[in-house]
């Protein structure tokens, strides 16, 4: 298993390295990296099948780095079953990486159906809670906002993200960085 997902984690890792990736490093070392770790956490505490449910943590903005962020969770998973086809993982498993990124976003609209799926969403935003400064550069440089805005919007991302947590264990997980982003942002 760990041999798959090293795999996996050096192949993401390599694409954010790319000059071509469309975000850089950044989003691999401030995003996929905690966010696997509270995938892996979940996995564990919840009893879901942890390989594919790292395999995805670390596959399911591949989509975005490589081609955009636009349905990024359809070219994700076009490029998880291709790479995985090459490391002769099981059919089977593919199918349950692919759910997991198709439905990882929130605002497309698919809802998470297996376990997996579902800790992956949370996972996703769970890692909000440690990029606080990545939602303030994105509101400065690409939202074009003042302080006072940046912060507003930020709280309330953040809050939004929070009550979108499934898991009772996800929230008691991210409870003391959510509490301390409330009272910074008060």
């Amino acid at each position: 298993m760990e041999n798959i997902i090293e795999k996996i984690r050096k192949f993401v890792e390599d694409e954010h390295k790319k000059p071509t990736s469309n975000y850089g490093y950044e989003p691999y070392e401030f995003h996929l990296v905690p966010m696997h770790q509270y995938a892996k956490q979940l996995a564990e505490k919840l009893g879901a099948d942890t390989e594919i449910v790292r395999i995805s943590a670390w596959l399911h903005d591949i989509g975005a780095i490589i081609y955009g962020r636009e349905n990024h969770h359809i070219t994700g998973a076009r490029i998880a079953e291709e790479k995985l086809k090459e490391f002769n993982y099981s059919k089977e498993k593919i199918e349950g990486v692919k759910n997991c990124i198709l439905t990882h976003r929130g605002s497309n609209g698919l809802k998470p159906k297996t376990l997996e799926a579902q800790i992956i969403a949370d996972a996703d935003t769970m890692s909000n809670f440690n990029n606080i400064a990545g939602i303030f550069k994105a509101a400065f440089i690409y939202e074009h906002q003042t302080q006072r805005e940046a912060k507003e919007t930020t709280k309330q991302k953040l809050i939004n993200k929070w009550k979108k947590l499934s898991f009772s264990e996800s929230k008691e997980l991210i409870r003391p960085k959510y509490e301390a982003v409330m009272l910074l942002l008060k």
